[in-house]
């Protein structure tokens, strides 16, 4: 596993340093909360060994995400009552990265929600954000 960055956000996260709501972790990867979700259960994917982009991840993480990432996709149909998913990776500023750590969002849709992507990251609800972290949970 590759050593963590120490100015990286989601290292931190992925070390347990700050705090999110976590919704499920594997041996390589951890899914929680989007602190600015595009919609209710928004939820990143990553890989708990630092990778800046997808040209940098290796491979074996890259595929666990995407299996974690179905996972949590299916959970917010069942669990949320999305009726659809988006998966969303941006890879470099051009492509509205702004966390330098490979990312998976799993942004639940809903029919008749008003999101047109990109969204405009903002605060979100903490309060409903725990809620659906806690829907989401194993």
């Amino acid at each position: 596993m590759a050593i963590a960055d120490p100015d990286c956000l989601f290292c931190k996260i992925a070390a347990g340093e700050i705090s999110a709501t976590i919704v499920a972790e594997g041996e390589r990867t951890i899914a929680f909360m989007d602190i600015n979700p595009a919609t209710r259960g928004h939820t990143l994917v990553i890989p708990r060994a630092h990778a800046r982009d997808v040209h940098d991840i290796d491979p074996e993480d890259l595929r666990a995400i995407v299996t974690a990432a179905q996972d949590v996709a299916a959970k917010q149909l069942h669990r949320l009552g999305a009726d659809g998913v988006n998966l969303l990776n941006s890879n470099g500023p051009a492509a509205w990265q702004t966390v330098f750590h490979f990312h998976l969002h799993v942004i639940p849709r809903y029919d008749g929600d008003p999101l047109k992507l990109p969204w405009v990251p903002a605060p979100g609800d903490l309060d409903d954000i725990t809620a659906a972290g806690a829907e989401l949970a194993d």
